[in-house]
């Protein structure tokens, strides 16, 4: 078996009255040396069956593309600053929260956007009202992700930014390994479905079987896993009584010209 299942999370889930297992799988720690497409296929093809959907985390999507940026390297300006002070604080990740995430955000997604963003936020407050920031920012703020206490070494002196082009990732990786493929932004507070092979796949469905995290979101090294349908077993079939006439035998004609025997008496 190369899949487990983490601590404190559950390997099958129900949704919409189906049962899911969540199959992680374990790799080497992903860096700006491997390519992504290989890195799949060495570690789901021993677990991979018909009928199975890949998923991926974006971060290790991004780590490949070298959108892992050193803390060291980004040099944070006053308005950065400014506006990572109100930022609200998660224990399921730093997001924007420090100087140095605020300033990729404002450089992935440009100056005015994250301004206008910070303004209806600003609003959606007054009316008690979260998550209006993100919704403005779009997919690019809400997933650049910061070092926290239990990031991964190297990853815990990085600012690692969200996958490019994930919909063409996904798409390059189902075609190699045959299967369809998510790539995916889950923590333990919310998640979203970044890149999908397939326009027709439902990203909302795919939310609600992976909502609570099942590759965690400390150090258990399970970037990527396996949806898998729990399909019952079928109840093994009768065995036919052996005094029971079969239906051929019942509906054997009677040949013309011959009588059929009377009822009660032997042919």
């Amino acid at each position: 078996m190369s899949y487990l299942v983490n601590d404190g999370k559950h390997e099958v889930i129900t949704v919409d009255g189906a049962d899911y297992r969540r199959l992680c799988i374990r790799t080497h720690v992903i860096t700006d040396q491997d390519n992504i497409l290989d890195v799949v296929e060495k570690y789901v093809t021993p677990s991979l069956q018909p009928g199975d959907i890949i998923f991926i985390t974006e971060k290790a999507v991004a780590c490949t593309q070298r959108r892992a940026i050193p803390m060291k390297d980004i040099h944070p300006r006053p308005l950065a600053k400014f506006l990572c002070k109100f930022v609200l604080k998660t224990p399921y990740g730093i997001g924007l929260g420090i100087p140095e995430t605020m300033e990729m955000a404002l450089q992935e997604c440009g100056t005015i956007r994250i301004l206008f963003a910070a303004a209806v936020s600003a609003v959606g407050k007054l009316f008690g009202i979260r998550g209006w920031f993100y919704k403005v920012a779009g997919y690019k703020a809400r997933s650049i992700d910061g070092p926290c206490d239990y990031t991964l070494p190297p990853y815990n002196e990085y600012v690692v930014l969200g996958p490019a082009d994930p919909d063409k990732v996904a798409k390059e990786i189902s075609d190699r390994m045959g299967a369809p493929v998510a790539i995916t932004d889950i923590n333990d507070l919310e998640g979203q479905i970044l890149g999908t092979s397939s326009p027709d796949m439902d990203r909302d469905w795919l939310c609600k079987i992976l909502k609570d995290n099942p590759l965690g979101q400390s150090t258990q090294q399970t970037p990527m896993g396996l949806i898998r349908k729990v399909v019952e077993a079928a109840a093994p079939q009768e065995a036919q009584n052996p005094e029971t006439p079969s239906v051929e035998e019942e509906s054997q004609e009677i040949p013309d010209g011959m009588p059929a025997p009377a009822e009660g008496s032997a042919e």
